[in-house]
């Protein structure tokens, strides 16, 4: 089966960084730098919406671990994160140093977790890279895989935010044609697909990246 434009890329691009950076540098560049940093914030925004330490996360997206390395000394209940890239999920392993934890490999919109089974199922910078026709089948698949009451949390791109339009920029001054892209979601999309799957938005912040948390009604 052909992969998807968006797995081809990120495998590309992750592999071109561990050709010219060292392998942990190489692990923060690939989910946009400032691994502990931005780890710590992600933490904090579950925190902030009611994680508690025997809650069960579905980390979609988890790319080298930066979510997954706050998360290991903490949380005591059950953790899977996915991933397109090998590269990444192997090295979240490895640091998290968790082996009752699943980090598994992924290329379609898909969650391998049963019905009603995450407390929380987060997305940061992975909607980001989808079309909007993925990233609705995506928080579908989120929605099934959610326990009633359980929340989505996810970051996204808008441009009501002028703090975003640096990604559109960069964006239109990048002619390479495999380059990972960026795909800006407005919040009226956001309330017509949490209505449609049977959600209900709790709250955006404004950020870096805008974070919507959605919960199962």
């Amino acid at each position: 089966m052909e992969l998807p434009d968006y797995v081809k890329n990120y495998q590309r691009y992750t592999k071109e960084l561990l050709q010219t950076h060292d392998r942990k540098q190489a692990m923060s560049l690939a989910v946009g730098g400032e691994f502990d940093a931005i780890g710590k914030i992600e933490y904090s925004i579950l925190v902030k919406y009611g994680l508690q330490k025997q809650h069960t996360i579905v980390d979609v997206g988890c790319g080298s671990g930066r979510l997954a390395f706050q998360l290991r000394e903490f949380l005591t209940g059950e953790y899977i994160g996915t991933d397109v890239v090998p590269d990444l999920y192997e090295y979240a392993k490895e640091i998290c140093q968790r082996p009752d934890w699943k980090f598994l490999y992924v290329t379609g919109l898909t969650i391998p977790a049963t019905d009603n089974y995450a407390d929380f199922v987060c997305f940061f910078s992975v909607l980001t890279h989808l079309l909007h026709e993925e990233s609705y089948k995506y928080l579908k698949e989120a929605q099934r895989v959610l326990k009633p009451g359980g929340k989505i949390i996810f970051s996204f791109l808008e441009f009501s935010n002028p703090d975003h339009w640096q990604h559109f920029q960069g964006a239109m001054s990048d002619d390479n044609p495999d380059r990972v892209r960026n795909y800006f979601i407005s919040r009226d999309a956001i309330q017509a697909w949490a209505e449609h799957l049977n959600l209900q938005v709790l709250e955006i912040v404004d950020g870096a990246q805008s974070v919507c948390v959605l919960t199962k009604t």
